[in-house]
């Protein structure tokens, strides 16, 4: 799923290998997906984006984003795979939408589970895509610990850390995948309330977030996640699908997994003590 570091290296992606083409022509699905959203009938989009040149790329929250001339964007959020097909190499029988690009080159999306693939003249009114845009990232300077503290305020002290810091986009790009590194850092269990938190757990899981996003940002991404060529990140996630069976890496004991709030967590109970 495309957090904001993925988001960010789709982004550098997108800018190195697909800004300057232009867009021949649009497939709308080979294969129709029940929870791949579109804004609008997918068989349009080649209308809307035939003949447009990719002016650049963008990224926020969970959303990567191609920006074409004449004020179109095509964006993607975060259960959308999203793979560039070069000239001669062989397609994908079965996607969401494919674009196809004059010298032959394709972009091709695809969803696993849930995405959506939106096409828009900068009047999109998604909720989750007006609050990843407007919203301030961890990486932004401004999201510093008074800002953290504010958010914090905000909330109700009954609210869990997994509630609090990776749903409703409170802290655009910053989900489930991405929370499981910044609490083990952090040393806090993902259903501590908040009411339990002391300002030394705040301030350490606000260093956390700012440390953890930015090392998964810098190496492309995390290793469970893949890139527009079909590489994996080079962040090599502690607590994830990939790990959680080896042992804590910091006391060697057994890491657990559980379904909560809509999502596997993972966690060290003797690392990360509820209370």
């Amino acid at each position: 799923m495309i957090e904001l570091p993925e988001a960010l290296t789709y982004k550098k992606d997108l800018e190195q290998y697909v800004v300057g083409r232009t867009i021949a022509r649009v497939y709308p699905p080979s294969s129709p997906h029940k929870f791949c959203w579109f804004n609008g009938e997918p068989e349009r989009y080649h209308e809307r984006l035939a003949g447009k040149r990719v002016a650049g790329a963008d990224a926020f929250g969970i959303y990567g984003e191609l920006e074409l001339e004449d004020d179109m964007s095509l964006a993607f959020n975060d259960g959308v795979n999203v793979r560039l097909v070069e000239p001669g190499d062989k397609r994908p029988p079965k996607y969401q939408l494919m674009a196809e690009f004059l010298d032959g080159s394709a972009l091709v999306f695809s969803v696993a589970m849930y995405g959506g693939i939106i096409c828009h003249g900068k009047d999109y009114d998604n909720e989750y895509y007006v609050r990843s845009r407007e919203g301030i990232s961890p990486m932004d300077i401004r999201f510093n610990l008074e800002y953290f503290g504010n958010m914090m305020r905000s909330v109700k002290p009954s609210v869990s850390a997994k509630a609090f810091l990776a749903t409703e986009q409170r802290i655009p790009g910053l989900g489930n995948g991405c929370l499981q590194d910044i609490l083990f850092k952090a040393r806090m269990h993902p259903k501590r309330k908040l009411a339990a938190w002391s300002g030394e757990d705040a301030a350490r899981v606000f260093s956390a977030i700012k440390d953890v996003m930015a090392d998964m940002t810098a190496k492309g991404g995390r290793d469970t996640e893949k890139d527009l060529l079909g590489h994996a990140g080079g962040y090599k996630t502690v607590m994830s699908k990939n790990t959680w069976d080896k042992g804590c890496p910091v006391c060697g004991g057994r890491i657990i997994k559980e379904s909560y709030l809509g999502g596997a967590v993972y966690y060290c109970p003797v690392c990360q003590p509820l209370d």
